[in-house]
Parts: C-alpha cells; structure tokens; sequence
C-alpha cells in the first residue's frame, strides 16, 4: 500500500494557490508565508489525541486543561487510552468534572480501541482521508470536523478543506468581499481551485477571519 508522507511543500502550495486564485494570493502575500507545522514532524497516539479533543470540546481552554489535568491524575498516566482509562471508575471521572455525555464518548473510544477498530498512526499513513473520517466517527462525540483537524494539523494531509468550519467560511467571505458567508457546498465549489493544496488555503482563511475580528484570541483548532 502507498503511504502517505505528513506534511507537505508548503512553498509549493503558496505558489499553486497564489496562481490559481488571484484574491486568495493577495491575502497571502500581505500575510506572508506560512511555515510547516512543527507537530508534522511529530508522533502522537491517535486515541490519545481524539480523547482529548472530546474532553475540549465546548469549554475554554483553561477550563478544559484543568479537567484533563485531573483526569490525568486520577488515572496515573498522562496518555488516554482504553488501558489507563479503564484505572478509573465513571464516579471518579465525573469528580474530576468530566460531564455526562464525554464519560460516554471516552468510554465508547475505549471500547472501540480495545476491539482494534481506531486506526494508529502506522495504519493511518496507509489510509486516505476518506477512510481515515469513516473509521473515525462512529466513535461517540467525534465529528467529521474532528478528524478533519487531525488531518490538518497532526497527520499534515494538504488537500483537507472544513467546509463546515465557520472560521474558513468567514475568511472565504471577505477574501471574496461577499455580503454572507458561503453555503457548505458552495465553498466546496469555490475550493475546487485550491486542490491539491486546500489544508494550505484553510491555514490562511483561518487567519484571514481572525485578522477581521480585532483583539480576539484565534480559536484552537486542533487536539494540541
């Protein structure tokens, strides 16, 4: 099977898209180039990961740190997965604050990795984003845009656009100077001109709709 390499050129993908689409280019060069991120290059648990990005899921930050660094503790582990979550019971995960519905999802995952249905990252490198989105949400409390941001930033698949992602969505609308954002399917459309480099377009849209919106922190888009 073809593996797929993490990461990509991202000179290449600023000259492609800067090319192919003359609005996008100009919001590109007064940015400047982007550089690869680091966590490419790095290896990671996938369980790990998507455990928690269930426990950030609706809360801040800080607030979700805080719980995950209890849940770490409770558990004498600083990695998730289906052995070192099975130390706890669900009245001492739910002490630490985890609420109702993510005890769920955890435990879902847990049950799912002990049955070898979660990929790991050896898998995943023979897997297209496709098949990597199947395998991954039917796990509970995890979304296609979830996995879609493991593709992004932790995997470094270049060819990933979230259309659903209100932050891309906004940042598609003012590259175009429309009066609304763009339909789901419509910004498909529009991104067709982006391929094979649409996770590098996404990069800049992300910062093209935060730069609009003065002294607001960017949103954390990945599982950190």
């Amino acid at each position: 099977m073809p593996r797929h390499a993490r990461g990509f050129d991202t000179q290449a993908a600023f000259a492609h898209l800067a090319r192919r689409d003359r609005k996008l280019g100009a919001w590109m060069r007064k940015l400047g180039a982007l550089a690869p991120d680091p966590r490419w290059r790095k290896s990671f648990d996938p369980v790990d990961a998507l455990a928690r990005a269930i426990l950030y899921q609706q809360l801040s930050g800080k607030a979700a740190a805080t719980i995950v660094g209890r849940v770490q503790t409770a558990i004498a582990s600083e990695r998730f997965h289906c052995d070192t979550l099975a130390r706890c019971d669900d009245a001492t995960l739910r002490a630490c604050g985890v609420s109702g519905n993510k005890l769920l999802a955890l435990r879902d995952l847990a049950r799912r990795e002990s049955l070898g249905e979660i990929p790991d990252l050896r898998r995943m490198g023979t897997m297209d984003n496709e098949a990597i989105i199947a395998a991954l949400v039917p796990v509970r409390g995890i979304g296609r845009w979830t996995v879609e941001m493991m593709l992004m930033f932790r995997l470094g698949r270049p060819d990933v656009l979230p259309i659903d992602d209100l932050g891309i969505r906004k940042g598609a609308q003012r590259v175009d100077g429309l009066d609304e954002m763009l339909k789901p399917k419509q910004l498909a459309e529009r991104g067709e001109c982006w391929a094979p480099y649409r996770s590098y377009a996404g990069f800049y849209l992300w910062r093209i709709a935060d730069a609009a919106v003065q002294a607001k922190a960017p949103t954390p888009r990945s599982q950190g």
